[in-house]
């Protein structure tokens, strides 16, 4: 007769082995997190007056704000290399991914609590199915920069076409801090409020809304998130990455924070139901 022996640490004694294990779990669960997703979406809004629209609705508050102030002369954006509603639009978008996927990413384990403590399933996939809302809502968003090609007449450059693989290293970075921090939350739970606070501050710090200004390159080298958002923009506005190797090195730095945040959940998943 066989016996199974169970043993606490044995993701720790497998080493490297135990990353393909990881990725084929991960692969295995691709339908629950389609359903997840689905919940999580319909969930949202449900009972909103506006529902879909609000996807649309604040970035246009936000843009039209610094439209406003830009014109009374509070700020000086300077040469944007397109209409700046567009060149906001685009920088707002990719900036809102990262947001609105870490927030929501970081509060995902918390929210679902019964369901961790009463079913056994990958619980990463939880995490995963709120970055795919988010991943949702910037394909809305990107729709309507098409659309602003159209009302400013702007034709993109044919680098476009790199627009998707130039975003994948901020959604990596995205699902990475998400599955560290939603860990966090699970013990801590001003975890989540002290995000929303960071990245609400660090928007401002980063070149979402305003151009990179020379004086300014001394920053950029050491805020990660800058050639994340900026990268994709050059891409569409001028036709190249203006700094393609801050952009590099931040998507070297956005891969390995993944894989080590992951590796982390990993190993501490099974004490996630006693934390929640």
């Amino acid at each position: 007769m066989d016996y199974i022996v169970y043993e606490p640490n044995k993701n720790v004694k497998l080493g490297l082995k135990i990353w393909p294990a990881m990725f084929r779990e991960l692969v295995g669960s691709r339908e629950l997190i389609w359903r997840l997703f689905v919940r999580n979406w319909s969930a949202k809004y449900k009972q909103a007056v506006l529902g879909y629209l609000w996807a649309i609705i604040m970035p246009f508050i936000a843009i039209g704000t610094f439209v406003f102030l830009n014109r009374v002369g509070v700020l000086n954006i300077g040469e944007t290399g397109a209409p700046y509603p567009l060149f906001a639009l685009i920088g707002l978008t990719v900036w809102q991914l990262f947001a609105t996927g870490l927030n929501s990413g970081c509060q995902s384990l918390v929210a679902s609590g019964g369901m961790i403590s009463k079913i056994n399933f990958p619980i990463e996939v939880l995490v995963i199915a709120s970055l795919a809302q988010a991943i949702f809502e910037f394909l809305v968003k990107f729709i309507l920069i098409v659309i602003f090609f159209i009302v400013f007449k702007f034709i993109p450059a044919w680098t476009i076409v790199l627009f998707p693989l130039a975003i994948i290293p901020i959604v990596l970075l995205t699902l990475g801090l998400s599955l560290f921090f939603s860990l966090v939350n699970g013990v801590l739970r001003d975890t989540a409020n002290a995000v929303s606070v960071i990245t609400t501050f660090l928007m401002f710090l980063t070149p979402v809304l305003y151009p990179l200004k020379d004086k300014a390159n001394l920053f950029f080298k050491f805020n990660p998130l800058a050639p994340l958002v900026v990268a994709p923009r050059d891409l569409i506005i001028y036709g190249h990455i203006k700094e393609p190797v801050s952009f590099l090195m931040a998507s070297t730095l956005s891969i390995l924070i993944f894989f080590i945040c992951w590796r982390i959940f990993y190993l501490a998943k099974t004490k996630i139901p006693e934390r929640l």
